[in-house]
């Protein structure tokens, strides 16, 4: 009897996950990767079953008619590998689903399941991270899909396309197109423009302190704040009304600044002495491991990552068996771990470093989509960050590093300050010096929060004071008036606006990266520095919200839907009767608690607003009325098809690109008019043409402009960043209008120089020979010697030549038996095996990529089918009717005999 070659067949996400998985299984098993979902919602009408196109629901995907039934399809670039994997099932004797274990990964496998329709035993297999004791554990003890978390899921699914794609149709019609609504996305958003109006309603105000030196009887140096005059407080920025700029408590001694000098001048010859001195020892205490909120707050902070850039290195590092699964809220630890976070605290800092018991953490960890462990280095015991190095790129090592030192770090002993404080008085004035040290690092000898180098954030943490005892005299060294501003509220960035989202409940840590991502994208927020700026669209959209829909963009429920879809996981509550509510209202008699909000009746309040909604009330912002000058009219922000502008009266005006919406101040608001209104006015007429020069103001800055506005033969020309536009007179914008500048010919191959100003800033060129000009050099000013030299020296910059590759790898692709290389490409680096080309994820350095990350990288594009390429339509002469019988007979008989078969009914699959 032959012996069977059959095999157990093992599903998982990515091929990456798969190739780490089979080095831990035999030969009995074949692991193979979905890539993702392999179902899912229509993305559009177009993808709907033509048995459904008619339905007045088909654009949703979603039959509301028939309690809410998802129509799911295979998308296109699934199909290659849905089809791979029902082949694969076909040799198998059983199915392991080993997808994620939240609910994402909880549907991929009931997908997997409903989709391949296995008629071998099914198992699913979960585990926390991958390694061989994970994954033979994972093998013994198998379980069912969890119904649960599916159901759960699938409910947060088509609330999403509810939501997501009656909203956004509206926006599109209200707003302007290519706007998007989304259940956590919008409140995100309302988030970010709350804090901008915030700004916009601030009101500043200014104070003024004296900051002394005074010195001590042994000569040392002891810095001190004002604090007290003839007993009256110094405020400080928070004892000010940030609506209105005044003292909250009147009482307070608010100094300008002839007041703070009078006063130093004063206490320069005052005789001061220590009044008192107080030591207050504290412990800190190390923060708990990391969850998926706090591991991309502390890489924003820490390492400068967004939070799509963490996830991707966690992404890599859990896949490759380097840390446990990294979408997670819980901060528990299991016994395993604790205990080679110990040792490595006993061998890495000694016994002193240790805690004396046993650290555990609670945190919120009553949601069933959650892992069982908080993130942390895979197996036990832990791999030391030096010795993972070479195998890592950049990302990933930093992050590998930050995950080790935070989970060694909870173990370790607190650490010991002390905090010192010293009172010092003369004349009627009170003066108070304070400072830190610390008596004993603990664990921030390992690992300081928001610092990338604990021993420098170590010394930066300490402020020492000299030794000095009460009655101590003192003398003034020196006595400086300090003026100081209150600040607004700071902006969001991607820590903060994540932390917040998960103090108020509102989605998943899981899918930050994605919101802010998407948030980007739509133009409704954008960065300024590490800083989320919010739109003027943004706020267009966010109105719009509140006052129609408010309920949607309620922090409050929106955070009731998260426990909602929680209940659901835990099988604790059915989602038809919520999906009706919140769909078709409470019409039906549906029974909701009174505070709940969840019978929102979307489809009903959307055909009522349709007609209700103007969307130039919704698209206008005040910024008030002048109070001098010829134009008194009322001054509005409106958000326009392209874009924001200002508007008064029959004047309008643009905003710049970049301009920030609490910096749009009525007084900036006429200063723009008046620069419009300077455009009407030539500078003078070219010499040459004839034609008038003017000074014009668009979105992405002002200027130069040759011809009246209708002139068909008009020039615009930029200004160079190096010239200010109010600096600009006629002069100098003739000689603008002059660029590209010829400097003279190339005295190697006789061709001509020419200065430019591009896009990317001024250059000079030579045939196809192109060099930047340095900062601070102008297209106007330089030489023909300095253009030389330029072009004399290696270019940096461009695609001149072909560049070496990045990396060349020794090994061979095991698919194309080629070499595999990463090269630099027009839009960045990318690996290639000399038949697929995948790209290197933005913000990885490509010098660091290793061989089996670029396997990765192209494993997953070849997955995803080859990129679709546009045909382009060839011009088609028209040829006589007697020649188009000889033309291509072969080709016409072919299509003719297809078109012929395909009436009857008879046509098959090739």
């Amino acid at each position: 009897m032959a012996k069977s070659t059959s095999k157990s067949l093992v599903i998982v996400e990515s091929p990456a996950k798969a190739r780490t998985i089979s080095k831990f299984l035999g030969s009995g098993y074949q692991v193979e990767a979905s890539v993702g979902h392999v179902r899912d919602l229509p993305g559009g009408t177009k993808d709907i079953p033509k048995k459904y196109k008619k339905e007045p629901w088909a654009y949703l995907g979603v039959n509301v008619e028939k309690d809410f039934e998802p129509v799911y399809i295979v998308p296109a670039d699934k199909k290659k590998q849905v089809d791979k994997l029902k082949d694969a099932l076909k040799e198998a004797d059983s199915l392991y689903l080993a997808t994620d274990e939240d609910r994402e990964g909880e549907a991929i496998s009931w997908h997997l399941y409903e989709l391949l329709k296995p008629s071998v035993p099914v198992h699913r297999l979960v585990f926390h991270e991958i390694t061989k004791d994970a994954i033979e554990h994972a093998l013994e003890t198998p379980r069912e899909i969890d119904d649960g978390l599916v159901r759960a899921q699938e409910t947060r699914r088509i609330l999403d396309r509810l939501y997501g794609y009656d909203v956004s149709q509206l926006l599109w019609r209200k707003v302007g197109p290519g706007l998007s609504a989304g259940r956590v996305q919008s409140v995100a958003v309302r988030l970010i423009v709350q804090r901008e109006r915030e700004r916009i309603a601030f009101h500043d105000a200014t104070y003024w302190d004296l900051e002394a030196i005074f010195t001590t009887k042994d000569g040392d140096s002891l810095p001190a704040t004002l604090s007290l005059v003839s007993g009256r407080k110094i405020p400080s920025g928070k004892d000010f009304d940030p609506d209105t700029g005044k003292l909250i408590n009147p009482e307070l001694l608010q100094m300008d600044e002839q007041a703070a000098r009078d006063l130093a001048q004063r206490l320069q010859g005052t005789d001061f002495q220590v009044t008192k001195v107080e030591v207050k020892p504290f412990v800190e205490r190390p923060k708990a491991p990391f969850t998926t909120s706090t591991l991309q707050q502390e890489a924003n902070r820490k390492l400068g990552m967004t939070a799509r850039r963490c996830m991707q290195a966690a992404q890599r590092l859990y896949e490759n068996g380097y840390i446990t699964y990294m979408r997670t809220d819980s901060t528990t630890l299991s016994k395993e771990a604790v205990g080679a976070a110990r040792d490595l605290v006993r061998t890495e800092y000694g016994e002193q470093f240790l805690h004396d018991s046993v650290r555990t953490y609670k945190g919120k960890v009553k949601n069933a989509q959650e892992a069982h462990e908080a993130i942390r280095p895979a197996g036990t015991p832990f791999r030391v960050p030096a010795a993972v190095q070479s195998e890592l790129d950049r990302d990933q090592f930093r992050l590998f590093e930050l995950i080790w030192k935070r989970t060694v770090a909870c173990q370790m002993a607190d650490a010991k300050k002390q905090r010192i404080s010293v009172t010092i008085e003369g004349g009627d004035c009170t003066f108070t010096a304070s400072g830190t040290s610390i008596l004993f690092e603990g664990f921030l000898r390992a690992y300081v929060e928001g610092s990338d180098d604990p021993e420098a954030e170590l010394a930066d943490k300490e402020r020492l004071l000299p030794s000095v005892v009460e009655t101590d005299p003192l003398s003034v060294a020196d006595m400086d008036p300090k003026s100081h501003t209150t600040q607004p509220p700071a902006r969001f960035s991607e820590a903060s606006l994540t932390r917040t989202l998960e103090e108020k409940g509102i989605g998943r840590p899981s899918t930050y990266a994605s919101i802010i991502e998407t948030i980007q994208k739509r133009d409704y927020v954008y960065k300024k520095g590490s800083a989320l700026v919010p739109s003027w669209t943004a706020f267009s959209v966010i109105r719009l919200m509140e006052t129609h829909f408010e309920s949607l963009v309620d922090y409050d429920f929106t955070a009731q839907m998260e426990d909602f879809l929680d209940t659901i996981s835990r099988q604790e509550a059915e989602a038809l009767e919520y999906l009706k509510g919140f769909y078709f209202g409470d019409e039906e008699g549906l029974d909701f608690p009174a505070d709940h909000k969840a019978a929102v009746g979307l489809k009903k309040r959307l055909e009522e607003k349709i007609e209700e909604i103007d969307p130039r009330v919704t698209a206008m912002f005040s910024l008030g009325f002048p109070t001098e000058g010829e134009h008194r009219e009322e001054v509005f922000v409106r958000v326009g098809k392209y874009g924001p502008f200002l508007e008064q009266g029959d004047r309008k005006a643009s905003i710049l690109d970049g301009m920030a919406p609490d910096e749009m101040t009525l007084e900036k608001a006429m200063e723009l008019f008046e620069a419009a209104a300077r455009e009407d006015e030539p500078l003078g007429v070219h010499p040459e043409t004839g034609k008038n020069v003017y000074i014009k103001a668009g979105r992405f800055g002002q200027y130069i402009q040759l011809g009246e506005k209708d002139d068909e033969e008009k020039r615009n020309q930029s200004i160079p960043k190096s010239i200010a536009p109010e600096d600009v007179n006629f002069e100098i914008a003739c000689k603008l209008l002059e660029l590209p500048r010829n400097l003279g010919n190339n005295p190697e191959n006789d061709q001509p120089i020419m200065a430019h100003d591009g896009r990317y800033g001024p250059y000079v060129k030579c045939e196809k020979e192109t060099r930047s000009l340095p900062a601070g050099m102008s297209p106007l000013e330089v030489t023909f010697d300095e253009a030389i030299e330029l072009l004399k020296q290696p270019k940096t910059r461009g695609r001149a030549a072909p560049k070496e590759p990045i990396v060349k790898f020794e090994k061979k692709s095991p698919v194309t038996d080629q070499e595999v290389k990463i090269l630099e490409g027009r839009f960045g680096p990318y690996a290639t095996d000399g038949e697929t080309n995948a790209s290197i994820p933005r913000g990885t350095n490509a010098k660091e990529v290793t061989f089996e990350a670029a396997l990765d990288l192209l494993a997953e594009r070849a997955a995803k089918g080859p990129s679709k390429k546009k045909k382009k339509k060839k011009a088609v002469k028209k040829k006589k009717a007697a020649k188009k019988k000889t033309a291509k007979k072969k080709t016409v008989k072919k299509k003719a005999a297809k078109k012929a078969t395909k009436k009857k009914g008879i046509i098959k699959k090739s």
